[in-house]
């Protein structure tokens, strides 16, 4: 009886990491739309979004906090155990990003819209390694994991430029400067969300082999 109890609350651990990727992705989704837009009624659906994730880091702790009390898990249930908590620790954080991106949203000037060509690929890259990320989680799929996380070097490459271009940008138009500051730092943001990302990915890469690798 116990140990079924210990194996349905594992099953619900995974779960658990599931459905707070999916608010997470959800919440980065909405923020992309809104920052086309500029929209500031979706930048504050984002902002009060926020709590549903911090709610499911605390549920993800409770719960390994009861399966490690149940009984001495073996040594791949510890791994899943101890990396899910530190996966669901980046996606709060992927979560809180989505937040600074909504807040930026709403310091900008809507009638003064930027274009800068790196952002597709950056918002698209990043799009790509959150879903596959979350299939990895679903598959324990260590060599998905690895992959996805080579994909942060065109985010880096992308953010790089899209700082040069910005940076051009406010020396021939000074009235765009508020806009663009808002954007460098929009885009920082989608860096450090593909690097939570890669994060995720090592700690796949761990509950799948045991191995702890440097992959961001």
């Amino acid at each position: 009886m116990v140990r079924e109890k210990y194996h349905a609350e594992l099953n619900e651990l995974k779960e658990n990491i599931s459905d707070m990727s999916a608010v997470s992705q959800e919440m980065f989704r909405k923020s992309i739309k809104a920052l086309a837009d500029i929209d500031k009624e979706l930048a504050q659906e984002i902002i009060e979004m926020d709590q549903t994730v911090n709610d499911f880091e605390e549920k993800v702790e409770n719960r390994i906090t009861r399966l490690l009390a149940l009984q001495q898990p073996i040594a791949s249930d510890l791994r899943l155990i101890t990396a899910s908590y530190r996966i669901s620790i980046d996606l709060e954080r992927m979560g809180d990003l989505a937040v600074d991106v909504a807040k930026r949203i709403k310091k900008m000037d809507a009638e003064k819209t930027l274009s800068i060509s790196e952002c597709k690929p950056i918002v698209s890259t990043c799009e790509e390694m959150i879903e596959q990320s979350i299939a990895a989680y679903a598959e324990l799929d260590s060599e998905l994991a690895k992959d996805i996380t080579a994909k942060d070097d065109i985010v880096d490459r992308n953010v790089y430029a899209g700082w040069q271009d910005l940076v051009h940008m406010m020396i021939d138009n000074s009235t765009i400067i508020e806009n663009a500051v808002e954007m460098m730092f929009v885009l920082r943001y989608l860096e450090r969300i593909a690097d939570h990302t890669c994060n995720i990915c090592e700690s796949i890469v761990y509950i799948a082999t045991a191995e702890r690798i440097d992959l961001n």
